[in-house]
Order: C-alpha cells, then sequence, then structure tokens
C-alpha cells in the first residue's frame, strides 16, 4: 500500500506511455492447438524480429493457479531475514539455486546496485552436478511453497517447449528444432519482490539494472503493479504495462546469437516507484549445458553477414552469472 511518497525519477530512469502495439499482444490458442500455427509464427516473428517481446494470452495456464503462486511467493519474502538466509544460493555453490538478498546480485554492476529480493530453483537434483545442477533449497517453515512453485515450474517448462515450437517455425525451421539442443537444458524459475522507492531515484540503485537475459527464452507474470521498462529500437524506455491474463515473453542472448541478430534480445530494467511492493515469477529456459549455439545459415546474408562465432550454452551463461554474484568468484 502506498504510503503517499511520490517518488522523483531521474530523467534517465522515465519511460515512456506508448501504444503497446509495439510491444504485441500474441494470441497463441492456433500454436496450441495446432489450428493455426503458421499465423501465429509470423505474429511471433514481427515481434521478436521488431521488439524482442511480446505479450501471449490464450496460453492455457488458469490465472488462479498464477495467483496462488503469487499468494505463496509473497508469504515467503514476508519470512523473517534469517529464516530466508538459511536457504542463501551460496549454499548451492554453482548450483546457484536458493535464496539472493538484496543487492546480493546486480545485472548491471559498473552503474546500478539492484534493490529486489529473489528466490531460485530449477529441476529437482539429489546432488551437485555442476553449473545450474543440483538440490534445490526450501523452507521448512513454508512446505506449500515447494508444492506450489515446483508446480508452476513444471507448467512453464510445457508452456516453453511450446512457445519454442511456435519460434522454430517462425524461423522456417521444423517445429522439433530446438528439441536437439534441450534433452537436459538449463532452467531456472525465479521468484521476486521489489520493495517500493520513494523520494529522488537515480540509477545508482532500482529495482533492476538494465540487462538482456542471458539464454534462450523468458516467460514472465507480473502482478499488477507495475515497473517493466523495456527499450524500444529509438533507444527510448517504454512501460511494460501489465495486461491481466498474459505472460511477458522475451528472449535471450542465445536466441539472438542463434538469428545472427534476425531476432533482438532487448533491454529491459525494473524501476518501482509506485509505493507499493512488486513481485513477480520469471522462468527462463536455455539449452543442454554442452550445446552449441552458432547463427543459423538462413540468418547469414550478403546483407546480415556472420556475427557470432560457435559458443556454448552452459559457458555463455554460467559467464554473465559469475559477474553479477561474488561467491562465484571463488567457484
Amino acid at each position: 500500500m502506498s504510503n503517499g511518497i511520490v517518488a522523483k525519477l531521474d530523467d534517465k530512469l522515465r519511460a515512456k506511455r506508448e501504444s503497446f502495439d509495439k510491444i504485441p499482444v500474441v494470441d497463441i490458442a492456433a500454436l496450441l492447438d495446432r489450428s493455426n500455427e503458421h499465423k501465429v509464427a509470423k505474429e511471433i516473428r514481427w515481434a521478436l524480429s521488431n521488439a524482442g517481446f511480446m505479450y501471449v494470452k490464450n496460453h492455457g495456464i488458469p490465472q488462479d493457479f498464477v495467483d496462488s503462486v503469487f499468494d505463496v511467493s509473497r508469504q515467503f519474502f514476508d519470512l523473517p531475514m534469517s529464516q530466508k538466509m538459511e536457504l542463501h544460493v551460496s549454499k548451492s555453490n554453482v548450483a546457484l539455486r536458493g535464496y539472493i538478498e538484496p543487492f546480493g546480485e546486480n545485472t548491471d554492476p559498473g552503474k546500478t546496485k539492484d534493490l529486489k529480493e529473489c528466490f531460485d530453483f530449477g529441476p529437482e537434483r539429489s546432488t551437485l552436478e555442476g553449473p545450474f545442477f543440483g538440490p534445490n533449497q526450501w523452507p521448512s517453515s513454508l512446505p506449500e511453497l515447494r508444492e506450489l512453485t515446483y508446480g508452476y515450474h513444471q507448467k512453464m517448462v510445457d508452456l516453453a517447449k511450446k512457445l519454442l515450437r511456435g519460434i522454430a517455425l517462425s524461423l522456417d525451421l521444423s517445429e522439433s528444432y530446438f528439441e536437439r539442443l534441450m534433452r537436459n537444458p538449463i532452467s531456472i524459475q525465479r521468484l521476486l519482490h521489489y520493495p517500493p522507492q520513494t523520494g529522488y531515484i537515480g540509477e545508482e540503485i532500482i529495482g533492476i539494472g538494465a540487462h538482456t537475459d542471458y539464454g534462450n527464452l523468458t516467460i514472465l507474470a507480473q502482478d499488477d503493479v507495475g515497473g517493466l521498462q523495456v527499450m524500444n529500437r529509438h533507444g527510448d524506455w517504454v512501460e511494460g504495462i501489465p495486461i491481466h491474463g498474459t505472460f511477458v515473453i522475451n528472449i535471450g542472448d542465445l536466441l539472438q546469437r542463434l538469428t545472427n541478430d534476425v531476432y533482438l534480445a532487448n533491454m529491459h530494467r525494473v524501476v518501482n516507484s509506485s509505493g507499493r511492493e512488486r513481485y513477480s515469477l520469471p522462468y527462463f529456459i536455455d539449452a543442454d549445458f554442452n550445446a552449441i549455439i552458432e547463427p543459423l545459415p538462413s540468418c547469414v546474408t550478403d546483407s546480415n553477414p556472420l556475427r557470432y562465432k560457435p559458443v556454448t550454452c552452459g559457458e555463455h551463461k554460467f559467464g554473465r552469472f559469475a559477474a553479477s554474484y561474488a561467491h562465484l568468484a571463488k567457484a
């Protein structure tokens, strides 16, 4: 609830309220039921080549289930700090599972400290297998967190595969193209809490600093508070206003690399000047750790020459995380 104190944003943090035709809403019902996959694929291509972001509706995930996950997420972040720190991400070593305190991860460390707290988990593993693969950490005082959020994670896995089928078709590839790269993919479900900011807000401390996502695909559920900002092709920050019943979809660095910059991994950030607590549920899916990502031959032309050398998914992603987490400097 607002305390009546209005935030005053630095000019560099102001986002324009523009027509969100620029971040299009794509109805994916015809992709999911296969009644008109190519029509949806065409809309996906426009969205990802021009904005790098899209809202999707008719995605098949019940809103009341999403709301229940938001509720238990709020309960988790309301736990005493001492209980949350017992699950600190550093205790998972390179698996990167657990709690991250405010300022514990900074996505644009040269400019911004991130005023957010997170809880990360992924596919269950009994032992530490390597970067991004290891046991999840769960709070004993909130057992429903595991049941609800892990169930949500599994629904996101399924939805991501369907969206990647549409993305493959949008690139004139076989709909199963991504399956060969994703037999055991890196997959992270994150719970996020952004405290409100009041008074003067500059770039030094905001919810999350400007960044592109590191991997293939992100599926974001956001509450009704707002604060997401996306950079358009003109370099202006545009508000990603919450639209009830939708997910925000964006691609990461690896898909931009795969398409040789035909598709855009767009810069985005969060500035919570609402006076309210903000919560979101981003899900990230990438590829197998050793999957080689290199530009598609169809995306390399005389007018768009080869821009990237091959890279492995895990090497790229872990390198980006290492720049954000202090405990990984010793890993």
